[in-house]
């Protein structure tokens, strides 16, 4: 019997406990009722394919998730999701640029961006799930630790890969000795989504039409938590923005920040337009920190994209569109002062773990933004430095080095500029299950993206 995760009342319980506790709220009593009642403590591991509940406990869990939806929360006024309210508490909130789009050079950036995120998330695709622990092992077995190119296989012990299998999915892919073109992920196909919208819809696009798309063009099965969650939840008849609320404890994890490169590549040079897309396309799936992940990661490409070639600067950019006092942009500085801080790079690894991963799932957004940066910063945003840090750091590491590597490709500033190494094995061949883009190559990617920034 097929049973999908991610969004069965009885697993998503216990991340909306531990999601509770971060933002605020006193989640002690619902605990309490669901441990008296037979509730596992821990929530499910994402992915897994836990037992079936009783009919009585998937009940009580659908009561205990709306219930919690309602306890107030602490951190509401420092952390709000409405975009006037984000503007209102950002004093450094940047203002439009006179609009530019002529640069000739531009194009050819834009390729490198789609390759560079292509590149960042093949890297990490193999060790994704994986424990920080595991990532280095492996790595040092084969030679290659400090990270410097792709993982392999060959030469890893087998006792070794037994205590650390591969990623399941990816490792027929995205190892060195069988890569053979960009295979699907998730992480390119909302690039391509985002692409469709602002073809169909341009940037004046509201959030329904983003939930239309997804109906339309997103097959169900290639969306994950919050994504998964809310698609759903659009099924069940529920509208945007509470699709994003309605029994979602992943409405701060990663999903929207991986959705924001589109938006920032259309806005170059314009991080506020940029930040402002993304919380529209964002708002269908996410809340406060979850939404600021995608508003920073759109206005620090947006920064790159309009020819600022000092990454510092373009993190800055980031964080003037994020409330100062929210949970993500804490996490943000603290990362960038701990990169600047030391010379190595495990040690700012083993400081940001040491903070976040006994609080946070390893796929939440406050940790691995907090990690992209920490890596650009470390890097001086060169693109190799930059994608083998921001993966040997662990936690979700495919989209960080998707992330981390849009934006450093972007620094670079043409496909040429890219080490060979890296753009060589995707032979310009993107696998996909959205649209008509299977197979499509990154030079037409681009040539379609500064399309639509050159649309008024």
């Amino acid at each position: 019997m097929l049973r999908l995760t991610w969004v069965q009342p009885e697993d998503l319980l216990g991340h909306e406990l531990r999601q509770a506790v971060q933002d605020g709220r006193e989640p002690a009593a619902v605990a309490a009722r669901w441990r008296a009642a037979g509730g596992p403590d821990a929530p499910a591991r994402a992915g897994a394919s836990p037992q079936r509940a009783s009919r009585y406990l998937r009940l009580l869990a659908e009561d205990l998730l709306d219930e919690l939806a309602e306890l107030p929360s602490r951190l509401a006024d420092a952390e709000p999701t409405d975009l006037g309210r984000i503007r209102s508490l950002c004093p450094d909130w940047p203002a439009p640029p006179a609009r530019n789009h002529a640069d000739p050079s531009y194009p050819g950036r834009l390729e490198a961006a789609w390759l560079g995120r292509a590149a960042g998330c093949l890297l990490g695709k193999p060790v994704e799930k994986l424990p920080l622990d595991g990532i280095r092992q492996l790595a040092r077995a084969t030679g290659n630790w400090p990270l410097t190119t792709w993982f392999t296989a060959r030469g890893v012990p087998e006792d070794l890969a037994a205590k650390y299998p591969w990623n399941t999915r990816s490792a027929a892919t995205s190892l060195a000795e069988n890569i053979d073109g960009m295979p699907e992920d998730d992480d390119l196909n909302y690039a391509l989504l985002n692409l469709l919208l602002l073809q169909r819809h341009g940037r004046g696009f509201t959030t329904t039409d983003v939930a239309r798309l997804w109906l339309d063009e997103l097959p169900a099965g290639r969306a994950f938590t919050a994504e998964r969650v809310a698609y759903r939840n659009l099924l069940l008849g529920i509208d945007p923005p509470h699709t994003a609320r309605h029994r979602n404890p992943f409405r701060e994890w990663i999903g929207a920040l991986i959705r924001a490169d589109v938006h920032g590549w259309t806005n170059p040079g314009d991080p506020a337009a940029a930040a402002a897309q993304a919380h529209r396309d964002a708002a269908l799936t996410h809340t406060a920190n979850g939404v600021y992940a995608a508003m920073f990661a759109a206005a620090v490409i947006a920064a790159a994209a309009g020819g600022d070639k000092d990454v510092h600067g373009c993190l800055a950019a980031g964080l003037s569109v994020v409330p100062p006092g929210s949970r993500l942009a804490r996490a943000v500085r603290q990362a960038i002062r701990l990169a600047a801080e030391h010379r190595d790079f495990e040690t700012v690894v083993d400081e940001l773990h040491a903070t976040h991963s006994g609080t946070c799932h390893w796929v939440h957004a406050v940790p691995n933004t907090a990690l992209i940066a920490a890596a650009l910063t470390h890097a001086d945003g060169d693109f190799t430095g930059s994608v083998c840090r921001v993966v040997s750091g662990g936690w979700d590491t495919d989209s960080c080095g998707a992330t981390a590597g849009s934006v450093a490709a972007l620094l670079a500033g043409s496909p040429a500029a890219l080490p060979d190494r890296w753009t060589a094995p995707l032979k310009n061949r993107l696998a996909t299950s959205v649209g008509d883009f299977n197979g499509t190559g990154f030079d037409a990617l681009a040539r379609l993206t500064h399309l639509e920034a050159l649309r008024p």
